[in-house]
């Protein structure tokens, strides 16, 4: 749209403007107008309508609409400006076009989607044979027939397969199972040569010439009728010689403990004797506090031996520190009674005997004063 100083409006089209000129400014009164040359960028003609691409008609138009009223150069607005409204009303047929075109091209896969569709209906499908096959009833029957077949032939064919995996791994594992074995009586084997190996080295050497049992039959151990004597003799002269399974000698261990732990207490509370004085108080209280400590560690070996011990009825329980502190004092208690009564008894055999020698003595002393 061109104005003159008269007032008159010309109207200029793209269309009138040669392409082969180059772009200059055109003065028509106060207004400037631009030769600006299109572009046709879809990307950059949705920005510049200030959308995205795959909106609809409605915002396109209403987008165009607001701009032009923003840039139109007959406007009146303080924003108007001839090159932009130039921009956006490009970008408004660029994007037309855009949309136009996508829409004939969607239109034309539908299309192309519709010719391969059967022309059966589609409910039909439904109604039997799994919804396999398309056609009529009879073409359909055949091609379920078909599918059927197939479906038998792979669950045959997976079956097999299962089957064969199965047998493979059963006889992977037999074969495991075996190497395992046979390794074990190989070392079994190579022990049991190493052994009588260093047997015959040492009587050859002459080391059982000196055994007090030598040309000998073992003595039995056990009466029992129950026990294999083999086996009960194998067993004690393994015993004797400290091959003990380690639970045995985890038992023995604590037994052997708590045994020396009761016998010290009691020992170190006869030593204090009586009565309690503060200073023999303050002692009892320390050997107490080593007492429940040493307790405590025994109570862990004990925790020990329970996992170890292959027969439940073996198990122990915790020993109580403050029960053993107890029984340690009604032991002192029994001991000087005891003590005391021991003593009492040797008093009176002493006042008897010192009775009995004085009449000795008197008596002797009678008889010499005589025989002078």
């Amino acid at each position: 749209m061109l104005t003159n100083n008269t007032g008159h409006h010309f109207l200029v089209r793209q269309a009138m403007i040669p392409r082969n000129l180059k772009p200059f400014p055109y003065i028509c009164g106060n207004r400037m107008l631009s030769g600006y040359k299109p572009k046709s960028n879809v990307k950059d003609s949705y920005k510049i309508l200030e959308l995205e691409e795959g909106c609809s008609l409605d915002d396109i138009r209403n987008s165009y609409r607001s701009l032009a009223k923003k840039y139109h150069p007959d406007s009146g607005a303080a924003t108007a400006d001839s090159e932009a409204f130039m921009k956006v009303e490009e970008a408004y047929r660029v994007v037309l076009s855009d949309v136009a075109t996508k829409k004939k091209s969607n239109e034309n896969n539908e299309e192309e989607e519709d010719q391969f569709k059967s022309k059966a209906p589609q409910h039909r499908h439904y109604l039997s044979f799994e919804g396999v096959g398309f056609g009529t009833p009879s073409q359909r029957e055949k091609q379920y027939m078909q599918f059927r077949v197939d479906r038998a032939t792979e669950q045959v064919l997976e079956y097999r397969k299962q089957r064969l995996e199965s047998q493979y791994a059963a006889t992977d594992l037999m074969k495991a199972k075996d190497v395992r074995h046979s390794k074990k009586v190989k070392i079994t084997q190579a022990v049991e040569r190493l052994v009588e190996d260093l047997i015959q080295e040492s009587m050859a050497k002459g080391d059982f010439d000196n055994l007090s049992g030598k040309g000998k039959p073992l003595q039995k151990f056990s009466d029992c009728p129950h026990i294999d004597p083999m086996t009960h003799n194998l067993n004690r002269i393994l015993i004797d010689n400290g091959y003990q399974p380690e639970w045995i000698l985890m038992q023995k261990e604590i037994r052997e403990t708590i045994e020396r732990l009761r016998k010290n207490i009691v020992a170190s509370r006869s030593k204090l004797g009586g009565p309690m004085t503060p200073y023999r108080q303050k002692q009892w209280n320390h050997i107490c506090e080593q007492f429940i400590e040493d307790i405590r560690k025994l109570n862990k070996r004990i925790d020990n031996f329970n996992l170890v011990v292959p027969i439940l009825s073996r198990q122990m329980v915790h020993f109580s520190a403050d029960k053993e502190i107890v029984r340690a004092e009604k032991t002192y208690e029994a001991l000087a009674e005891n003590r005391d009564a021991s003593n009492l008894d040797t008093k009176e055999n002493e006042e008897e005997n010192v009775k009995s020698f004085g009449w000795k003595s008197s008596l002797f002393k009678w008889l010499n004063l005589t025989l002078k």
